[in-house]
């Protein structure tokens, strides 16, 4: 491997693979390509290209490897915790022209797909076979099935249905060095070690993935959706711990605060109670006399834990028109804010109101306000902050209030992730949860995979010196010592 001689020189290399109009090298061409959803962190690539086949993507890392070039793989960019960001002297590798599905397998109960498509677009090519692609992440009309195999994404749906990792069987990519690599199999198992479910999630440091083999299941022959309204948020936690208590596992079960639903109310207007203290969406799916007998025991669960207010959906349009409020709770924020930080933390369901509650107090320590919306039913957690990101101080303290939620959650019980990926957002996080020696384990499967580190470098596991001047920082704020937090 040999250090890249000029950019000139590597861009005239490039254009030897790739068809005019497939490089983006200047600067009003890759701003577009700056940053993933998590706007708060933005850098320039030394290119962006855009391949249409296998073999182009071969040669392109081949001959990055061969420079030292670092790649930095990119879906959509509906990521969330900075996974896409471009390195400034890298490469930034779309798959966005990776659109294909190649095949729908009724009978299998498969497809395969590029990386490039986008994860609804698996579930309306399966409709007409009576089948679809449970997860299903707010973005899923934007984001694709290759960003969800590097996050792990997960949805509304995952807590009856799984995450990404649970409903991918195959996935076929390149490592860096221009090697194609296969993980899994369309078989019950594969030979080996069980590498699908360690490249999913992998944030794109471990290998490129080009094409999917998902696993489709049958369409509900109906599905019906609980609004249940709290006075307070304790009692909205408690139905919920209260709900999987009974041995009940909704198809989705999510719950809203005050201010949350409010938003998303204005946004979308879903028919949310505004008076409720929080609000949870809990779904039944399956036949109807399934339906029917676990919609009744819910309602039973919710009523004695305390519900002020029970609206089960009568038809379709409002089950959607339920569940278009939480998908659109993100966006939702955006029009009572000029910026806010999605947070992705999880922790037991038996601690969610004394989160809500520590939440509060973070709101009157950093002096920033914050919204949420949790997938209850699996402890996942996303509370939106609330800033203006033209204001140096007030991102400052926006970092302090996320960084406070992600180690509170580890405290619980929990961890600094859910389904958004550790990305560059929580690198600092990382050295709170795991200690140096698991952290230099993770390096040492990243080596494996990729040993000039040329994938999506920077990312995901901190440096002991990073976790070293972090420690220093994290006492000057006042926050608690790490790696031994106490914990509740």
């Amino acid at each position: 491997m040999r250090a890249i001689a000029s950019q000139a020189d590597f861009l005239t290399a490039l254009a030897r693979i790739l068809p005019a109009g497939a490089i983006l090298a200047r600067r009003e061409d890759t701003a577009p390509y700056e940053c993933d959803g998590l706007t708060a962190y933005r850098e320039s690539p030394l290119c962006v290209v855009l391949p249409d086949t296998r073999a182009q993507i071969e040669a392109i890392l081949k001959l990055c490897h061969a420079q030292g070039v670092p790649i930095v793989a990119r879906g959509a960019g509906t990521g969330l915790s900075g996974g896409a960001l471009p390195h400034p002297r890298g490469v930034s590798l779309s798959l966005a022209k990776f659109n294909r599905i190649l095949k729908v397998d009724p009978l299998g109960c498969t497809a395969v797909v590029e990386s490039g498509v986008r994860n609804l677009a698996i579930s309306e090519a399966a409709a007409q076979f009576g089948l679809y692609y449970a997860p299903d992440p707010s973005s899923q009309l934007a984001c694709t099935i290759g960003g969800n195999v590097a996050e792990n994404a997960g949805g509304v749906h995952c807590l009856k249905y799984g995450l990404t990792v649970h409903n991918v069987l195959g996935v076929t990519g390149f490592m860096a060095n221009g090697e194609s690599i296969e993980f899994g199999s369309a078989a019950l198992d594969a030979a080996g070690l069980d590498l699908l479910s360690t490249v999913v999630g992998s944030e794109g440091m471990l290998a490129i993935a080009t094409e999917v083999t998902v696993r489709l299941i049958p369409l509900p022959q109906v599905a019906r959706c609980i609004m249940a309204s709290y006075a307070d948020v304790e009692s909205a936690g408690a139905a919920v711990a209260s709900i999987i208590a009974s041995g009940i596992i909704p198809a989705g079960l999510e719950l809203m605060d005050k201010r949350m639903t409010a938003a998303a109310e204005a946004f979308v207007q879903a028919g949310y109670d505004l008076e409720a203290a929080a609000i949870l969406l809990c779904e039944s799916d399956g036949t109807e006399i399934e339906v029917e007998e676990e919609i009744g025991r819910m309602i039973a669960v919710l009523r004695e834990s305390g519900a002020t207010q029970i609206e089960v959906s009568t038809s379709e349009v409002q089950r959607l028109r339920f569940w278009s409020g939480r998908k659109n709770a993100f966006p939702a924020s955006g029009g009572i804010s000029p910026d806010y930080m999605c947070m992705d933390s999880t922790i037991p369901r038996k601690r969610l109101a004394q989160m809500l509650r520590a939440i509060e107090g973070m709101e009157q320590k950093y002096g920033l306000g914050c919204v949420n919306v949790f997938h209850a039913g699996d402890g996942n957690l996303h509370p939106l902050i609330l800033y203006d990101a033209s204001d140096p101080e007030q991102r400052r303290r926006c970092e302090l209030f996320g960084a406070d939620i992600l180690e509170t959650s580890v405290r619980m019980g929990g961890t600094v992730t859910g389904e958004h990926g550790v990305g560059v957002e929580k690198l600092n996080s990382m050295c709170v949860q795991f200690s140096g020696a698991e952290r230099e384990q993770f390096m040492r499967l990243k080596a494996a995979f990729d040993p000039a580190g040329l994938l999506n470098p920077g990312k995901v596991i901190p440096s002991l010196q990073r976790c070293a001047e972090y420690g220093k920082m994290h006492v000057h704020h006042g926050m608690l010592p790490f790696p031994e937090l106490p914990r509740f």
